[in-house]
């Protein structure tokens, strides 16, 4: 068994005495003797409030470690809390990335345990651990149990865009909104909706990449400890076999991802993060792959934002493994898991115990769930909409574009623009480059007069993103965006935008010379950032349709052993 570790500790001169000594604090002599060194790296924070309990699974993992002949080092990399980071937490996705693979390079380390939950400490994560490609398995943090407020469950995320929506409609009282808030997060993990966090905990399950059911085990159940132990366990035989990243997710693992969103009715945000794992990865995989592999694939799973129930349900249910038992023949069954089972043997176990919760193939919640791709020229490299969480009847739309052009010139007139409920809301300047960082601001909220009239849904475009707890008609991740010269700079109140999501096209009445003329005469964006990360960011980050992921962190560069310091 040939360690990277042991370049470190392996040596017998002044080195290796070095590297030796100043771990040696408490540790015997034996345990630097070709043992497997394990990194658990942890996105543990108070300000990560979804990831607040991962210092307790790291314990746990580190059991694992030590009983199967390995040393565990807890390495905590930053984090990325979805409910407090500003401007964006998608902003820092890549440079956490960054932090982790970087970890991963520079320390005497053989084998990864990656500890995450919120929703871009997993897809910082995923990145990461792809650009290593050590043997690397993950332990997620788990959904939050169910909430409730006066008899009714709370979704995180979902019931929060939804009461807001009714105070500025004047049906709810800021009072009892108020009450809500404290009723929402009953304990430790990620939101318990089919958001970011709990589809990406779901897709490093349905990847490979975690022990089976450590996808939707609840935050708090002492289940997910035990699965941390065995993690544990199970990753110091991946090191001493040599089982890589790469090994483990291939073209067939992304296909199999792109069809299990699509039957948990997974969100938007996991194209982004899957289309820059297969760039890390070096894997041939587009935007129109999610069209091809996912359109027609039955929504199985009723839960939150397009369905009723929530993650513990989804669990007790049966939780990943009955959904991948129930897609079946749909799925590339040879596909390979850190267990040592194909995806298919892993299945094979899969039961469903609750049929209102995981439907059949032949009975789902929605014929066909999948993300649809839509181009033309509004959106030449590509835009999403998901159909499951929109209105049936504003799928196919036509109407008249009502324009802002930042989340800010969006707050300042929402609820006094001449809009009607037929218009389309478009939101520009709010791509990778042009906010910068994506936010997740693409359910732009209906004006208040009309939501005093009864509408709640309305087709919205913009180059943004949008929470994946949140629903509606909303067509995101328009490419190229308008600060990147996109179709989206040249659309004016007045012109008319058609949308026909089944047949994949996003239009608007404008000439081609026309938009170019608008697009040449609009100003260039002035960057905010003149410095550092940011500005770094906006330099190198790529379109939506590339995952948002900067230029040169493209294709795989497996971790070496660095050079000597001493």
């Amino acid at each position: 068994m040939d360690l990277r570790s042991s370049a470190w500790f392996g040596k017998l001169d002044r080195d290796g005495f070095i590297h030796r000594s100043w771990m040696k604090r408490g540790l015997p002599d034996d345990v630097f003797d070709g043992r497997p060194v394990i990194g658990i790296l942890t996105s543990w924070s108070e300000a990560a409030p979804c990831n607040l309990h991962l210092d307790t699974v790291a314990e746990h993992v580190k059991r694992g470690v030590w009983e199967a002949g390995g040393l565990p080092l807890v390495i905590p990399t930053m984090s990325l809390g979805e409910s407090l980071v500003r401007p964006t937490a998608m902003l820092y996705r890549n440079l956490m990335s960054m932090v982790v693979e970087e970890s991963a390079r520079m320390n005497p380390i053989d084998g990864l345990v990656l500890l995450c939950g919120c929703d871009k400490t997993t897809a910082a994560m995923l990145l990461g651990g792809a650009s290593a490609d050590l043997p690397t398995m993950f332990v997620t943090g788990g959904p939050m149990l169910s909430g409730s407020y006066r008899g009714r469950p709370l979704g995180s995320g979902t019931d929060v865009w939804k009461f807001s929506e009714e105070v500025r409609a004047g049906t709810m009282s800021v009072q009892d909104f108020i009450a809500a808030e404290s009723c929402m997060t009953r304990s430790a993990g990620f939101c318990n909706t089919m958001g970011t966090a709990s589809t990406l905990s779901c897709l490093v399950e349905g990847l490979g990449l975690s022990l089976p059911e450590l996808g939707a085990i609840p935050g708090p159940d002492a289940r997910r400890l035990r699965g941390a132990h065995l993690t544990g366990r199970r990753i110091v035989q991946l090191v001493k076999d040599d089982v890589k990243f790469s090994s483990i997710v291939t073209r067939a693992s992304l296909e199999n991802a792109v069809r299990i969103t699509a039957a948990l009715g997974g969100s938007t945000n996991a194209v982004v993060h899957l289309l820059a794992l297969a760039g890390r990865l070096g894997i041939p995989f587009a935007l129109d792959d999610f069209d091809k592999l996912g359109a027609d694939v039955p929504l199985l799973v009723d839960l939150k934002p397009s369905g009723q129930f929530l993650m513990e349900d989804f669990f007790e249910a049966g939780g990943l493994p009955a959904v991948l038992a129930e897609l079946g023949e749909l799925l590339n069954g040879e596909a390979a898991t850190v267990s040592g089972e194909s995806i298919g043997e892993s299945a094979a176990g899969g039961k469903v115990w609750n049929r209102e919760v995981i439907r059949s193939r032949a009975e789902p919640v929605t014929p066909s769930a999948g993300i649809r791709v839509l181009r033309g020229n509004l959106a030449v490299d590509g835009a999403i909409i998901k159909p499951s969480a929109a209105t049936p009847s504003l799928l196919v739309h036509q109407g008249r574009a009502v324009v802002f052009e930042s989340v800010e010139d969006l707050h300042a007139r929402i609820d006094t623009v001449d809009v009607e409920e037929n218009d389309v809301l478009v939101l520009r300047g709010c791509g990778p480059r042009g906010y910068p960082g994506m936010p997740e601001v693409g359910n732009l909220p209906i004006p208040q007069r009309l939501l005093e009239k009864g509408v709640r849904d309305m087709v919205r475009i913009s180059d943004a993103r949008m929470s994946g707890t949140a629903y509606g008609t909303v067509v995101l991740h328009v490419a190229p965006e308008a600060a990147a010269g996109g179709a989206l700079a040249a659309v004016r109140t007045g012109d008319t935008i058609r949308l026909d999501a089944p047949h994949g096209v996003l239009e608007v009445d404008v000439h081609a010379d026309e938009s170019a003329r608008r697009i040449r005469e609009t100003p260039t964006p002035a960057w905010a950032a003149d410095r550092g990360y940011e500005r770094m960011y906006v330099d190198h980050v790529m379109q939506a349709d590339r995952g948002a992921d900067l230029d040169f962190l493209v294709g795989s560069s497996p971790a070496g052993v660095p050079r000597e310091s001493h």
